[in-house]
């Protein structure tokens, strides 16, 4: 099966899940309040790191819950933006699955290529799209263990349409620099425990995640392998109002090209969410990613909405 026909195949599933009987009137039971959100590659988290809490569960005695929808924008000091939207479908309360697409301009890289070396990129941008599942392997306090936090495993397959353009552009710099691939698999394993031992009740999320994407999957997958740290610590000032810190550890396993394409740096960011009901999220936060290809991309804002029907 081609990648567009991979793709394709994906995204028709999801449809019809989210189609399905269990999509009815029915579930109007009460809602909790609209969190997770949906993080930047499309399952339930923050924004750069995710949750093993899903999105949006179906209401008791429902095999489907309703989706969620999520849109969103990144502008760096730089002048670089990311943008993205997300889509997820709860099943059984055990099963998420989602979409995620995410675009980076490539803002002044190609005119510095261009000066450089002779050679002209033809896009403007680079994209991704992530296909997403997620089970929840055991629930908070479950097995009457008030102790025992939530336990996620994530499969999740990425695809990147245009990085073998570029590397043909560039006469295929990117593949001698180990970037091999433009797609790859990556797997997530997360734990989230809410402590209610405080004043405000305090939500920690850690996970490992094993990948071989380059800045992501923004510049391709290079084949090598790496088992990677990341989390989060949200608080909840109110029951609406949260605020909270994020950080992503990021590999480094490609050769780097000083001042065009330069090696990976960790992420981390400063974030805040707003419940503006039961059905709608606001959240932004300052995000630093260090080097992102030919630039380094600190103290970018970024604004996000969340919408679960």
């Amino acid at each position: 099966m081609s990648h567009i026909g991979k793709s394709a195949f994906l995204i028709l599933v999801l449809a019809v899940l989210l189609h399905g009987p269990g999509f009815s009137v029915a579930e109007e039971a009460k809602k909790g309040p609209p969190l997770p959100l949906i993080g930047i590659e499309g399952y339930g988290g923050v924004a750069l790191t995710y949750s093993a809490y899903l999105v949006n569960p179906a209401s008791p005695g429902m095999v489907l819950g309703r989706p969620s929808m999520e849109v969103g924008a990144v502008g760096s000091p730089s002048g670089r933006w990311v943008t993205f939207g997300m889509i997820t479908e709860n099943i059984g309360g055990r099963l998420e699955i989602g979409y995620g697409f995410d675009a980076i301009d490539l803002h002044n890289l190609p005119g510095k290529v261009y000066k450089e070396t002779g050679m002209s990129i033809s896009d403007s941008a680079t994209y991704l799209h992530n296909f997403n599942a997620r089970l929840m392997l055991v629930k908070e306090g479950e097995f009457n263990l008030s102790w025992l936090p939530a336990l996620t495993f994530g499969v999740h397959y990425k695809y990147n349409p245009n990085v073998k353009d570029i590397d043909s552009d560039l006469a295929g710099t990117l593949t001698a620099i180990g970037i091999e691939d433009n797609q790859g698999y990556e797997f997530t394993l997360y734990a989230s425990k809410m402590l209610k031992c405080f004043p405000r009740p305090v939500l920690i999320n850690v996970g490992c995640r094993n990948s071989d994407a380059a800045h992501i999957g923004f510049l391709g997958f290079t084949g090598t392998r790496e088992f990677l740290a990341e989390g989060n610590v949200l608080f909840f000032i109110t029951d609406r109002l949260l605020v909270g810190a994020e950080y992503r550890m990021k590999p480094n396993a490609y050769k780097a090209i000083p001042g065009l394409v330069n090696g990976e740096d960790d992420w981390f960011s400063f974030v805040a969410a707003y419940v503006v009901n039961e059905r709608f999220t606001i959240a932004g936060g300052v995000f630093n990613f260090g080097e992102v290809l030919n630039h380094v991309d600190d103290g970018a804002l970024g604004l996000k909405f969340k919408y679960e029907f």
